[in-house]
């Protein structure tokens, strides 16, 4: 960013600003003294009239008009004097009036040499001129002639006092310009600090849209245009989260395609022979307790019992086998739609060990987790919750030695690795690449004890390879942790 909206915003104001004074005083400077100077003549003819008709009234003498007399040469700094035919004062506003007198005898009968005149008005009955006083070096602005009745009058006013007017003005105007030019720059400033706030926290938004977090959202409740422009950023941001969510489906969905049709006839053939082999012995125990069960090999009721909960037992087992099976054989054939999606991976590991919390403890289990804050992932949420699931049922069937769960949540670039630690004895080295191969039991007494298929860290592994994520196991000396990986939801640190 070269230059904020704010600093436009001040420069673009004060320029204005500076402009307008620049501009008023360059006026007043150039036309103020003519205005003033034409003002000055206005004031002369309007004396002259208000004379002239006191004059032709003969209340020119009287109390009341030396009031009004008073008043028209104190507000409009003008010197009078009026004589009559025989050059007689009359009425005069000057008690040093012999000059005013000089001069309108001077304008009847002759010029003063020391003078220098400017005619600006000729009327029948009186001359405006300007003259410059040579031996005092001052202008002034005199209007003299003769009134309706035959008196002389001569109005005199200084031009100095209107250049001293003009000057006083501009240099006012100057010094109020350049406090309202500072004092509107800095109300500028705050004005447009507020304007710019909302287009700020905006920019901040998209800057967390490009690195794809939608959690941001604006909240600013102001009515212009900038509320609008948030609410549809808002919007954009829900279309993208959603359209990259189903991008990513896509995408997953296309990787999935490109790799099964390789993959279908080798599963088939794998999916059949291991089917045969691991129902081979639970089909056999059945038949072998139904058969002794028929021809009646043992009499009392304790052994029937034991041979109907054998049979019982193993189909049980069998019913749970197909149905791993089923799913594993969706996964890998890829009939399971993949939905990636953005969740909480902090809420759905915390819920699932609620759930086993009395499992856990009727066996004597301790489970340990530290708090986490949401940590947000890609994945299909169901899943996960199946790898998890699969992970913790094996800690719990593996527990010994202090019987304690540990299960953590590391934040990697741009990943979060979930990891479930059981303490017991560590996986055999050999064993530990055929873990994750279909039926493979590490200690198939203990597996057939607790129930266990072989299927689980199957369905794992085809899971993680629906999602293109990582996945492993870590032997310790007191225990064994498996862990798997999923891409963090962006703009999380």
């Amino acid at each position: 960013m070269k230059i904020s909206i704010r600093k436009q915003f001040a420069i673009v104001f004060g320029v204005l600003m500076a402009g307008t004074i620049l501009l008023c005083w360059f006026i007043n400077n150039t036309f103020l003294e003519d205005y003033y100077f034409k003002n000055k003549q206005k004031a002369m003819l309007n004396a002259y009239a208000v004379i002239n008709q006191a004059s032709n009234e003969g209340t020119i003498g009287s109390d009341a008009f030396d009031i009004e007399f008073q008043n028209i040469c104190g507000r409009n700094n003008i010197s009078i004097i009026i004589l009559d035919a025989q050059t007689q004062t009359i009425k005069t506003s000057m008690s040093d009036y012999e000059v005013l007198s000089r001069q309108l005898l001077g304008y009847l009968f002759e010029r003063d040499l020391k003078l220098k005149e400017k005619l600006l008005v000729e009327e029948a009955q009186y001359e405006i001129r300007m003259f410059t006083d040579i031996r005092l070096q001052q202008d002034y602005l005199d209007m003299w002639g003769v009134l309706d009745n035959g008196n002389l009058f001569l109005f005199r006013t200084p031009l100095e006092s209107i250049r001293e007017s003009v000057e006083l003005a501009n240099r006012f105007l100057a010094y109020v310009g350049l406090g309202a030019a500072f004092f509107s720059a800095l109300v500028i400033l705050l004005v447009s600090g507020k304007v710019t706030e909302p287009i700020m926290e905006l920019v901040r938004i998209s800057g967390k849209m490009i690195q794809l977090d939608f959690d941001a959202k604006y909240t600013g409740n102001s009515k212009t245009e900038i509320a609008l422009l948030g609410k549809n950023i808002n919007e954009l941001s829900e279309t993208l989260e959603n359209t990259i969510s189903e991008l990513k489906s896509a995408n997953n969905e296309l990787k999935r395609d490109i790799e099964r049709k390789n993959k279908i006839d080798e599963m088939r053939i794998e999916f059949l022979s291991n089917v045969s082999h691991e129902l081979k012995t639970p089909i056999a125990l059945i038949q072998g307790y139904a058969e002794g069960l028929k021809e009646g090999i043992s009499e009392d009721e304790e052994s029937k019992d034991f041979y109907c909960e054998v049979i019982m037992d193993e189909a049980a087992k069998m019913n749970n086998m197909v149905k791993k099976l089923l799913t594993l054989n969706q996964l890998e054939f890829g009939n399971d739609t993949v939905t990636l999606e953005r969740f909480d991976i902090t809420a759905l590991v915390m819920t699932y060990l609620q759930s086993v919390e009395l499992l856990c403890t009727q066996k004597g289990i301790r489970v340990q987790m530290r708090e986490y804050p949401p940590i947000h992932v890609w994945a299909d949420e169901f899943m996960v919750e199946e790898v998890f699931g699969n992970y913790f049922s094996n800690a719990m069937n593996h527990a010994a030695l202090d019987k304690v769960i540990d299960v953590k949540l590391v934040l990697k670039e741009g990943k979060v690795r979930v990891s479930v630690f059981n303490s017991g004895h560590p996986i055999p080295e050999d064993s530990i690449s055929h873990i994750w191969e279909k039926f493979y039991k590490v200690d198939k007494a203990r597996t057939r004890e607790y129930g266990g298929s072989g299927v689980g860290l199957s369905i794992v592994k085809a899971i993680m390879n629906a999602i293109h994520q990582e996945y492993g196991v870590k032997n310790y000396e007191n225990g064994v942790e498996f862990w798997f990986e999923l891409d963090r939801g962006e703009g999380e640190g």
